[in-house]
């Protein structure tokens, strides 16, 4: 019974952390699709959700779902955060390829 219940309470431990990774990319794509389509606030709001989702995951130290590879490799986006969230704040449309490029850097660091 021990045994049968560690195995379900990892299995669930892997699947909430893949459930995050998934909503940490949901939110960056939908704040690039919202600034394609000039829904600027809208993107505003998913790329601000992305950014505190992901610092949030990153802090988690050993329980985070980030290799400490990836942990690194996410902290220069952090650099780009006041630009696009200031840029969808005035809607300016060069937000949406900074939104893009940083949706290619995100999945590039994280393979998925």
């Amino acid at each position: 019974m021990w045994v049968k219940s560690r195995e379900c309470s990892s299995a669930l431990f892997d699947a909430t952390h893949e459930l995050n990774l998934a909503r940490i990319q949901n939110s960056l794509a939908s704040a690039c699709i919202d600034a394609r389509q000039a829904e600027y606030e809208p993107a505003r709001q998913a790329a601000s959700k992305f950014f505190t989702s992901l610092g949030t995951e990153t802090d988690k130290g050993n329980a985070s779902p980030f290799s400490q590879a990836q942990k690194d490799g996410v902290k220069p986006l952090f650099i780009r955060r006041d630009e696009i969230i200031t840029l969808l704040a005035r809607n300016d449309p060069v937000a949406v390829d900074r939104l893009f490029d940083l949706y290619v850097s995100y999945r590039s660091l994280t393979n998925r």
